[in-house]
């Protein structure tokens, strides 16, 4: 039986990093795994999104509402859907997704008075999954980390890498309010939330991979 499986977090939370290590995890299981991550930055599906990012509308993520930027998102998940690994969920295999539609639901959550919240999450989830028709996830975990630590992660891996940091990375007030934001969505829609710190430090890379692995068995019901 296939499975989509949805792994978010802020920026600097380690969602890569698990994501990859759930696919290897899988597989010594004896169970295909496909990894899809977003946005596609390498396809054209991502254009309008690479925009975005990259300040080519404002400089600040409030400069584009949350409404036109969902969609920007939505857009590049549709098209890899349909070219890319929608087959793949068709004929059984898992396919996990670093950043999906929960990302749209922290970052642009983010940019609206709480008021309309839930409203905003509902239009949302009937844009990506009614009206584009992209499949539901069978599991959300969510990486709790605070903004601070965050911040301090993403800063360090851009001094190591040389990775030029996006508009959401470069506004420290935006990271505390997806964080916000983050916690309401993450209880109202039923995500697996995983707490990934400690204090003012992060967990290590083994201790969230194993309370990965618990939250996939025990909602999946796939031995890792």
């Amino acid at each position: 039986m296939s499975y989509l499986i949805a792994i978010d977090g802020l920026d600097g939370s380690g969602k890569g990093t698990q994501s990859e290590l759930l696919q290897a995890a899988l597989a010594r299981a004896g169970h295909p795994a496909s990894l899809i991550s977003f946005p596609r930055y390498d396809s054209e599906s991502s254009s309008l999104v690479r925009l975005y990012l990259g300040g080519g509308i404002g400089s600040s993520p409030d400069d584009t509402n949350a409404f036109a930027a969902s969609a920007f998102y939505a857009c590049d998940r549709y098209i890899s859907y349909k070219t890319e690994w929608g087959n793949k969920l068709a004929s059984g295999e898992i396919v996990i997704c670093n950043r999906y539609t929960s990302a749209n639901a922290v970052h642009q959550l983010a940019k609206l008075p709480r008021c309309e919240w839930d409203g905003f999450l509902a239009w949302l989830y009937d844009l990506e999954f009614a009206r584009f028709g992209i499949p539901t996830p069978d599991l959300t975990i969510y990486l709790e980390q605070t903004p601070e630590i965050s911040a301090k992660l993403v800063e360090k891996r851009s001094s190591a890498t040389g990775q030029v940091k996006d508009i959401h990375e470069l506004d420290r007030d935006f990271m505390r309010r997806s964080y916000d934001a983050a916690m309401y969505a993450s209880d109202k829609l039923g995500w697996s939330r995983i707490r990934c710190y400690e204090g003012d430090e992060p967990l290590s890379i083994e201790a969230v991979e194993e309370m990965i692995h618990r939250v996939v068995e025990e909602k999946l019901k796939i031995k890792l």
